[in-house]
């Protein structure tokens, strides 16, 4: 509502640096001061008496609007990231507060929003971004700067190299790094999980194996270790290799030469092998199961890959490269999470590592169509207790992403009473895709 002449509200408001309106019951905007000429670039004669979606044409106007929900539940919303169109068609990334605007009497006459230009954080997430991203790796934690410091230096010589850590924290890619900044560089880089596998597809997988050498053997095939020549062969879950082929990849480490089945005329190996694990060699070869010789021939240079819990400090960092990322996948215009969510995140213990973490972001941009992600977009186990539903056992686990969206597709079949029909449009997807998705989550014993 308009200032008295008598009072000096508007030199008041003038002075704060942050933006400031107020709107009555008909949404009509009837205070508008500096800062918020300033950032919206649409001066206050002009604001004053519109619309306020005429003037802001923000991300949550068609929607999620913050002062019809504070003025619905009588409430405050707090730090909400959207963002705002101005007038020449730039995007402004703010944070907005909203409260009712009560009269004498204790009425509710309109609303109030104080909104902050956030444009200078996002430039220098952007700096960040580019700065401490390496081969793809994005960090600036100091769990991952000694990693970062030695990761060129055993890149360069021709070292067998062991990577350590749990699932999830990016092992192939740090091998893939260490085969791009090597010699071998131009070389094919080749991944094979020794955990995947049965005992005798591992075998011929690796090594190949010549015509008639078992049944259905009909012409030759070329195993991983040929087709890595010149480049990188990278095995991971290497802990999971029984024990009849840790022998033959011993042989190849020490002689630099190997057997396909069937055939006893050996082949040079030139590939330089990464191996990786999640489990503990070094309690493996105690109890017996892992080869001694085997372990000290692979930990010529060891790394330890950090778990995300130990470097909390670069989930922003790699919250803005899964949106950049999944924008571009997508096709989508999301500018980012909200502060809210990037709370939740920074607190989240991340069982799953940097898996999980794009997992999560993954599933959000189903539901966020643009603008910011919000709470609501997020899986339901990261959901703020209040309004979450009671986790069952086994929620707290990692969890893959088609876990997920099995549990959201429940949910709202569930809150919809089993209507199909009503379960497509709040997930915004067709007959097909639910049916398809029911099937899949039946098979996999989600429903």
């Amino acid at each position: 509502m308009p200032f008295p002449d008598n009072l000096p509200g508007e030199a008041i408001l003038n002075s704060i640096a942050d933006g400031v309106f107020t709107v009555d019951l008909d949404w009509t905007i009837t205070s508008f001061n500096q800062a918020a000429s300033r950032i919206t670039g649409v001066p206050a004669e002009e604001a004053i008496g519109q619309k306020c979606w005429e003037v802001f044409h923000s991300s949550i106007c068609d929607g999620d609007c913050a002062l019809r929900t504070c003025l619905r539940k009588t409430g405050s919303i707090s730090n909400k990231s959207i963002f705002i169109v101005r007038p020449d068609g730039e995007k402004v990334p703010i944070s907005i507060s909203a409260s009712p605007l009560y009269d004498c009497d204790g009425n509710v006459v309109g609303g109030v929003e104080t909104f902050r230009d956030l444009t200078d954080i996002h430039l220098i997430r952007k700096e960040m971004q580019e700065s401490y991203t390496f081969e793809d790796i994005v960090g600036k934690s100091e769990a991952l700067s000694r990693t970062f410091r030695i990761l060129p230096h055993i890149a360069k010589s021709q070292a067998t190299v062991l990577l350590l850590g749990e699932s999830g924290t990016g092992k192939e890619l740090f091998a893939r790094a260490i085969h791009n900044l090597s010699s071998r560089k131009d070389g094919p880089f080749v991944a094979v999980n020794c955990g995947a596998l049965p005992d005798t597809l591992l075998e011929s997988e690796l090594f190949g194996y010549k015509a008639g050498a078992f049944t259905d053997a009909k012409r030759d095939k070329a195993g991983r270790f040929q087709t890595a020549r010149g480049g990188t062969l990278f095995l991971d879950e290497i802990g999971d290799m029984p024990q009849n082929l840790q022998v033959k990849l011993l042989r190849v480490l020490q002689e630099k030469v190997f057997e396909p089945l069937g055939s006893e005329t050996p082949v040079k190996a030139d590939v330089r092998v990464i191996a990786a694990t999640n489990r503990d060699l070094q309690a493996l070869v105690d109890e017996g199961t892992f080869r001694q010789d085997l372990y000290y021939r692979l930990n010529v240079a060891q790394m330890h890959l950090p778990a995300l819990r130990e470097r909390r400090e670069d989930i922003p960092l790699l919250v803005d490269y899964f949106v950049r990322k999944l924008n571009a996948l997508q096709g989508k215009d999301v500018e980012g999470v909200s502060e809210d969510v990037l709370s939740i995140l920074m607190r989240h213990p991340f069982p799953g590592n940097v898996r999980e973490l794009e997992n999560v972001l993954e599933f959000a941009f189903i539901l966020c169509p643009s603008g910011f992600v919000q709470v609501e977009h997020l899986p339901e186990h990261l959901q703020p207790e209040e309004d979450a539903a009671p986790i069952a056992a086994g929620d707290d686990q990692p969890m893959s992403l088609e876990r997920i969206k099995c549990r959201a597709v429940a949910r709202a079949l569930a809150r919809n009473g089993g209507k199909r029909m009503k379960t497509c449009r709040e997930l915004d997807i067709s007959k097909d895709t639910l049916r398809r998705m029911i099937r899949r989550c039946q098979d996999m014993g989600e429903f």
